[in-house]
């Protein structure tokens, strides 16, 4: 186990568009917004405090949490959680911009789900470790500013459509296991959505996703008691 505490496949996904890595990343560059900053930039001060007592959630990750905060109401009605995923971002992005879409929302946890697009070299090859590298300072950040994290296993995948060939199954299962294994070393909770989703492929199962890498509104249903068990094991409850 490595040191503890180290410190975009166009389609329509549950209704919402989603746009290709492809596609986007000449305009991030053009706009020289690699890590997406100005996303959420105007939610997050529109956002403000939250109401007194209230433990906000942020969930924090690429198009699968971009696509699922349009059922937040629905499948988590009446909890404070705020979505702030983005289409296509791999780890290094997401770190870029952890402090302006986690950190200063205040939270009381943050929900990380990263890494599947860092597999798909979405911004470059990457390796095992360069993602754990990532997803530590993620957690190391959130720890230090008195924030609850809760690591989220990659949802698995046994081929992505807009970078066929990759086999990218094994690798996320050792992604995985490397997060459980940090999880517990550090005393922080480890959620596993990978086991209820996986078919014999190593591959996201056809009746929860159309494309095979993004859930559809039942992967989402089922994903999201176990979301809510997690937060409540990192709140003490």
């Amino acid at each position: 186990m490595r040191s503890t505490l180290r410190w975009r496949c166009a389609c329509s996904i549950a209704g919402a568009v989603i746009l290709s890595p492809l596609a986007s990343a000449p305009l991030d560059a053009q706009n020289g917004d690699w890590a997406s900053l100005a996303r959420y930039h105007e939610a997050n001060r529109e956002l403000g405090e939250g109401r007194p007592g209230e433990q906000r959630v942020v969930f924090y990750g690429n198009s699968i949490t971009d696509a699922w905060a349009q059922y937040f109401e629905t499948m988590f009605p009446g909890e404070p959680y705020v979505g702030r995923g983005i289409s296509g971002q791999t780890t290094p992005q997401m770190l870029v911009r952890f402090r302006q879409d986690v950190l200063a929302l205040d939270p009381a946890v943050v929900v990380i789900l990263a890494g599947t697009n860092d597999i798909a070299g979405n911004t470059g090859p990457s390796t095992q470790a360069m993602i754990e590298d990532n997803l530590a300072s993620m957690v190391e950040l959130a720890l230090a500013n008195g924030v609850r994290a809760v690591l989220s296993s990659v949802l698995p995948a046994s081929d992505y459509p807009w970078r066929p060939g990759l086999e990218p199954g094994p690798k996320i299962v050792a992604l995985n296991q490397w997060m459980e294994q940090y999880a517990g070393a550090n005393g922080i909770v480890y959620l596993d959505y990978h086991s209820a989703m996986v078919d014999e492929h190593l591959g996201l199962d056809q009746a929860l996703s159309a494309d095979g890498v993004h859930p559809n509104k039942a992967g989402y249903r089922l994903m999201a008691p176990l979301a809510q068990r997690a937060i409540a094991d990192a709140l003490g409850r």
